[in-house]
């Protein structure tokens, strides 16, 4: 890594181990049951780590000082690191059952005591040489913090205006220039991976990749300006960096030059499954609140009728949520080479979803949504936190630039053609292969939940005859064949596009088309899930979930959908309930929480 000054804490220079893959690490379901149970019962108002205390930070717009120390204690950074490198990253989707108890107590001490070095550091996982890789994860290990430079992207928010320009100096090296008004810890990590532009003139080749830091500058400023004030993360630390003429030596670039553009494509793959993925457990405690609220001073433990579907049904969505993130973390470790539109997909439908479900919930809460105590005052907090999570605009028009591009090659030739993935696809917390960043890819021609979704209509409607009309299973498989004829219309819509004038922007309809095929992919993760439930004796086996989830995919295309068959709604509204009693978590594992 080349230079910055470190304004902040000494570095210990160390190499970070190599390990062989075939060593086992400690299972994700206990790491994460070992931080929940040190985070401790978030009502506890005498928790330093609860949601009090979280509030009373969230207020003085700082991060828990007790909390980060914890976190450090714990090891937390050795999560972001792979494995063969001397971390405990082995797959996306353990590293998300990881991080969940500390999503679901603050967002903002998730991105800001570590989460954003992962999102820097996956460009030099993805494409760093080997002196690259092992720098930068002894940095990690030894508590050190990377974070990233975004380049420019137009007419997004201010975390992504502004850049900085790197000119080639004869040796090799670069020297920089520019500046970032709003960079998530630059006030204390100590390197840098930056998108920096290395050609004037806009493209695909315009900017490259460079790790720079921990060691002073041999020349030039970092300068570390005020910090910004933002609306939500409050107690996240955002401020603006300014680079003067800063020197960058040779081994500074991370893969080609020119490359920049492409990492970001496959890199960024990871924080659109990851980051949809343990927000959602910030949900699920607003949920939980939701169903304390409901419940209240009710003899019978149940909540009162114009609430019951609310509650049933953003927890069917929060499984629809959770089925989607899962799949596409699954699928970066399964079929890397294919997972890339599955991933825009899951960060550009999950946050219309979940915003959604907190406007049903704020309905429910009532005057409660306005409290600011450890009872009620995550929602508000959580409100305020999402768009700043990169669930807000810029983050869906990203996404969006990665899909409506290939909806008319999909149309024409991937469409009702891509055989079904492998079914361990679809089955949260089975083993997978070991992740390898530097296998993502972001092309590819087959569309892995279409080929899911014409598959399990197809068995659904076989067994159909042997269901009672109005069943459960008769609605699934109804439901299943609403969604197969609207991809039908999507593929003659889409073969239809044309490119867009000058090879930019998007009209209105090819926008509401990626709109309607997301959420046709929503669908088919949520029928590859119950599908992969088969025979586990859970409530995921049952067909109540997926057709109250489907019901609500369907309503949001406008598609005309059934009745509910009796029972749908009681026996998810039961689930949902049942889970809150016994303290265990609102998504696909319902594992046991604090408390």
């Amino acid at each position: 890594m080349t230079a910055v000054q470190d304004t902040t804490a000494p570095v210990r220079e160390t190499h970070a181990p190599v390990r062989d893959r075939s060593e086992a690490a400690p299972a994700a379901s206990e790491r994460a049951a070992r931080l929940e149970a040190a985070l401790g019962d978030p009502l506890d108002p005498d928790n330093p780590h609860g949601y009090l205390a979280l509030l009373r930070a969230d207020e003085a717009r700082e991060l828990p000082a007790a909390t980060e120390a914890l976190l450090a204690e714990a090891g937390l950074g050795a999560e972001f690191v792979p494995y063969d490198l001397g971390g405990r990253l082995t797959d996306l989707e353990e590293l998300t059952r990881v991080l969940r108890p500390l999503f679901r107590r603050d967002l903002a001490l998730g991105y800001g005591f570590g989460i954003t070095s992962l999102f820097a550091a996956c460009a030099v996982w993805t494409a760093g040489d080997e002196p690259q890789r092992r720098a930068l994860a002894a940095h990690l290990l030894n508590g050190g913090r990377v974070t990233i430079v975004h380049r420019e992207v137009a007419h997004a928010n201010a975390i992504l205006r502004n850049e900085v320009e790197a000119r080639p100096r004869p040796d090799g090296g670069w020297v920089l220039n520019g500046h970032k008004d709003v960079v998530i810890n630059a006030h204390r990590a100590e390197a840098f991976v930056m998108y920096a532009r290395t050609a004037r003139e806009d493209g695909p080749r315009s900017h490259s990749v460079l790790l720079l830091g921990p060691e002073p500058p041999a020349s030039g400023e970092v300068r570390r300006l005020g910090r910004v004030e933002m609306p939500g993360m409050r107690g996240a630390h955002f401020s603006g960096l300014e680079f003067a003429d800063v020197a960058a030596e040779p081994e500074a670039l991370v893969g080609e030059v020119g490359e920049g553009v492409s990492l970001a494509l496959r890199s960024f793959q990871i924080s659109h499954c990851l980051i949809p993925g343990v927000v959602l457990a910030g949900v699920d405690s607003v949920l939980r609140q939701a169903v304390r609220a409901a419940v209240e001073n009710r003899p019978d433990g149940l909540p009162a009728r114009r609430w019951q579907k609310v509650l049933a049904g953003v927890f069917a969505d929060l499984l629809a949520c959770d089925s989607m993130a899962v799949t596409g973390l699954r699928a970066m470790s399964l079929l890397p080479e294919d997972a890339y539109l599955l991933a825009a997909a899951v960060k550009y439908t999950m946050p219309d979803l979940l915003r959604e479900d907190l406007e049903e919930l704020a309905t429910v809460l009532g005057a409660r949504g306005y409290d600011r105590g450890p009872l009620y005052g995550g929602f508000q907090k959580l409100v305020r936190d999402l768009p700043v999570a990169g669930l807000g605009h810029a983050g869906t028009a990203v996404c969006q630039a990665v899909l409506v591009p290939q909806l008319p090659a999909l149309a024409r030739t991937a469409w009702f053609r891509t055989p079904e993935p492998p079914a361990g696809l679809f089955q949260p917390g089975a083993p997978l292969p070991p992740f390898d960043h530097r296998r993502l890819a972001h092309s590819g021609t087959d569309d892995l939940l279409t080929a899911t979704l014409v598959g399990a209509a197809t068995r659904l409607a076989r067994g159909r005859s042997g269901y009672a009309d109005g069943s459960p299973h008769a609605v699934l498989a109804g439901l299943s064949q609403t969604f197969v004829a609207e991809l039908r219309v999507l593929r003659a819509r889409c073969a239809a596009l044309s490119a867009p004038v000058g090879g930019t922007g998007f009209d209105a309809q090819a926008c509401a088309l990626a709109d309607r095929y997301a959420l046709v992919l929503a669908a088919a993760a949520v029928l590859g899930v119950w599908e992969g439930q088969a025979g586990s004796g859970s409530f995921l086996e049952e067909p109540a979930w997926a057709v109250l989830a489907l019901s609500r995919i369907a309503r949001r295309l406008g598609a005309v959908v059934p009745d509910l068959p009796d029972g749908v709604v009681g026996s998810v509204l039961g689930e949902v309930l049942g889970r809150c009693r016994e303290g265990r978590s609102l998504d696909l594992y319902g594992t046991a929480l604090a408390g």
